[in-house]
């Protein structure tokens, strides 16, 4: 078995496999600023999986997310009970939230992909991997530096991230995806997710 197998392993159950480290990182997490650039990235796996390298121009960013606030509350009163069901107001999932987020705090950088850290009854966590475009390092290396050209401008905004497109429906496949290419709203507005 690899390293990676090994910390894969451990990430199944957090809470489970190391309690004492989870609650550690959790109460000084939520301390910290809601958005913070951080040294390495807390689950190596995941992050190199994901295209992470341990270069210049790569930066990781871990986000906070508060939990809830998806669904329109109900009526107080004055109106029909039929009409008084909660409503979706928020099609986005907490991880392209934490996506913007963190490429709103950095600017200058493009959004390469993410992963979830950690939950607990108020905030999630993840760590945003993001690429400084204008860096010579990333120019010169050939496995990342698509991301410089235009079309992938503020890629995270446009819904072409990991995360975005899983919130968009583009991850299904096969019998009844047939309506959700090129967008949920297209061809009749057919598509759910």
């Amino acid at each position: 078995m690899s390293m990676y197998k090994h910390i894969r392993k451990l990430w199944k159950k957090p809470k489970v496999n190391m309690p004492d480290l989870w609650r550690e990182r959790l109460l000084k997490w939520r301390r910290e600023p809601s958005t913070i650039r951080i040294e390495r990235p807390t689950r190596i796996d995941k992050a190199r999986s994901l295209g992470y390298k341990a270069k210049q121009g790569f930066l990781i960013v871990r986000q906070r997310v508060p939990r809830g606030g998806h669904f329109r509350g109900s009526y107080l009163g004055g109106r029909r009970s039929k009409h008084q069901r909660k409503v979706m107001i928020l099609g986005k999932n907490y991880q392209q939230i934490a996506e913007e987020r963190a490429n709103k705090k950095y600017p200058n950088c493009e959004v390469l992909n993410s992963y979830w850290v950690a939950k607990d009854g108020i905030y999630f966590w993840y760590e945003i991997i993001l690429i400084d475009k204008a860096h010579p390092v990333i120019a010169k290396d050939n496995d990342i530096n698509w991301i410089t050209a235009k079309q992938h401008k503020r890629r995270v905004y446009r819904g072409l991230t990991s995360a975005a497109r899983k919130s968009r429906g583009l991850r299904r496949k096969g019998k009844g995806a047939e309506k959700i290419r090129p967008s949920l709203r297209a061809k009749g507005r057919k598509g759910t997710n």
